[in-house]
């Protein structure tokens, strides 16, 4: 009997220590439940996509080119006389050289983004007020003899300004986002207003008994008078190109820093040609 006895307590003591056992070997191995994995959180990328508008200043040198107006109106206010024919009058006329002028200049901006991964393609228009202008004169005096025997003083007096009182552009922007930040380039069309002349004064004294003391001189026919044009509020089309970088400050402000070059076509005899840098600030919607 006593043997049972001791029989069964070991028995009990056994299983009682098995659940024991079973609990310290899950610990070490630890849990067997799988437990629900969280996704890692990115923080979102900037939308550089709708509209936006704003405003900034830049510092321009305006290149104005003069032509060869002058020279062409010094020919015609001596078409159809020898003067003309024999001594070609536009050749006197000195090659303008290139004038330029540079200042401050503000502007404003409208556009509108579209985003295509990380690149962005958008249109932008911009207005600018200018201001920048040149202005050139000269005198030209010469004593000629004709085939006829005539002799004639001829007096020029050429002028030749212009002014590029506002212009405005609408241009593609192409550019590529780095978060925040985004490179572009721009590329379109322009359009000036200017006021713009381009005139000759001419005069013909015909002289008799020249080189004598008693030389005289009398007006000629139909002197004097003036050839050209004064124009204000001319139009002038041109072609436009730049390139710049956008920073987003927030998710509705970005700044911006730019070059950008504008080209206009001949008014008067001028060709105008705009290079600025410029900064802006813009609100984005």
């Amino acid at each position: 009997m006593r043997a049972v006895t001791s029989a069964l307590a070991a028995v009990l003591a056994g299983l009682t220590a098995l659940p024991a056992g079973a609990i310290a070997a899950d610990y070490l191995r630890g849990t067997q439940i799988d437990q629900p994995v969280s996704a890692p959180v990115f923080a979102p990328g900037f939308d550089w996509s709708g509209f936006y508008l704003g405003g900034g200043a830049g510092v321009s040198e305006t290149k104005f080119k003069p032509g060869e107006g002058v020279q062409k109106l010094a020919n015609h206010a001596f078409r159809n006389t020898l003067i003309g024919t024999e001594y070609n009058p536009g050749g006197w006329v000195s090659n303008l050289p290139d004038k330029r002028d540079s200042g401050s200049q503000f502007f404003g901006i409208l556009g509108y983004n579209y985003l295509f991964g990380d690149v962005v393609l958008g249109f932008e228009a911009d207005y600018t007020r200018s201001g920048h202008a040149y202005s050139v004169n000269d005198d030209i005096a010469r004593r000629v003899t004709t085939s006829g025997g005539s002799v004639t003083d001829v007096f020029l007096r050429t002028n030749q300004s212009a002014k590029l009182n506002d212009y405005a552009t609408m241009r593609l922007r192409m550019g590529w986002t780095y978060g925040r930040i985004m490179p572009f380039a721009t590329f379109g069309g322009a359009v000036g207003r200017f006021d713009a002349r381009s005139t000759v004064d001419a005069n013909a004294l015909i002289v008799a008994n020249a080189g004598l003391p008693t030389e005289q001189r009398f007006q000629g026919a139909g002197y004097p008078l003036q050839v050209g044009a004064t124009r204000k509020n001319k139009y002038a089309f041109g072609l436009s190109a730049g390139a710049g970088v956008d920073w987003a400050v927030t998710d509705n402000l970005f700044l911006r820093a730019e070059y950008q070059i504008v080209r206009f076509a001949e008014v008067e005899g001028t060709t105008t040609t705009v290079n600025t840098g410029r900064v802006a600030a813009a609100l984005k919607f």
